[in-house]
């Protein structure tokens, strides 16, 4: 009989289902307590991961791990309040991170604000404390994180970017310009750190129904343009978000780096 590469079916179904699966991998999730940040953690969970949660609200933390404590008794799940705008607290989160085991399989930096003003109109204050949110928490962590994803062979980081960040949108020139440098910092980093094993992608989402989005959709004229420009017609779920990140941590997803997927509806391709 020919010798095959391929090795006995059953292991090839074994290596198909673990592909789609995140089993013993320890996942950290910035903006853990709410709207994307929450979905992403549960889809992970989902998915076999063992969870770090970072917010800056320790009881809605609480209230999710014992969500998934609940859901999934056999994996792991820890919270730790802290703002991710903070140098110091984003030394403890990657700190706490390294107590946890041998290190990390994937980082979530999701973690995100903003305030939208026309561009004369911002403070200082104002600008400078959306970078620090947005941009600078991202690469920090990340930067942090290298040493603890290295320790693995296949490891990966999702920023969650924006739409904003790849063409004009009302949400601020300010937001926008942290979004596009996060799809930069993006390709960058995909590409100085594949040799480490360290995979780096973005996702880039369009309206989300969240908290966050509740008040600019509740103007019904808004509400409407915003549909007109979506030709799926419908305004996206927070789980929609979490499903194309999860792909981006999977390891079906090895050979992609680099890249930054919308989760738009087909905004982006929409033309007149």
């Amino acid at each position: 009989m020919p010798h095959s590469s391929q090795g006995p079916p059953g292991i090839l179904r074994r290596m198909a289902t673990n592909r789609w699966r995140l089993d013993g991998q320890l996942a950290l999730v910035t903006g853990a307590s709410a709207g994307i940040g929450l979905a992403i953690a549960r889809e992970l969970a989902a998915l076999g991961a063992d969870l770090l949660l970072v917010a800056r609200n320790e009881d809605p933390l609480q209230d999710t791990v014992e969500e998934l404590e609940t859901l999934y008794p056999d994996q792991s799940f820890r919270a730790m309040a802290a703002d991710v705008a903070d140098d110091e607290d984003r030394q403890a989160i990657l700190d706490w991170a390294e107590d946890q085991g041998d290190g990390l399989s994937i980082l979530v930096n999701n973690a995100g604000g903003n305030v939208t003003r026309p561009a004369v109109d911002y403070t200082e204050d104002e600008w400078r404390s959306i970078f620090e949110t947005n941009l600078f928490s991202a690469f920090e962590l990340s930067r942090y994180a290298h040493p603890l994803l290295a320790r693995h062979a296949s490891s990966a980081i999702v920023n969650v970017g924006s739409v904003s960040g790849l063409t004009h949108v009302r949400s601020g020139v300010v937001y926008g310009m942290t979004k596009a440098a996060m799809h930069q910092m993006t390709r960058n980093l995909a590409c100085e750190w594949a040799a480490d094993g360290i995979r780096v992608n973005a996702v880039a989402p369009w309206y989300i129904r969240t908290r966050r989005t509740s008040g600019p959709l509740a103007d019904p004229d808004y509400y409407d343009q915003v549909l007109e420009r979506t030709p799926m017609r419908r305004i996206g779920e927070p789980e929609e978000v979490a499903g194309a990140v999860a792909y981006l941590c999977l390891p079906a997803s090895s050979y992609v780096t680099g890249e930054c997927i919308a989760v738009d509806g087909g905004f982006l391709r929409y033309g007149f």
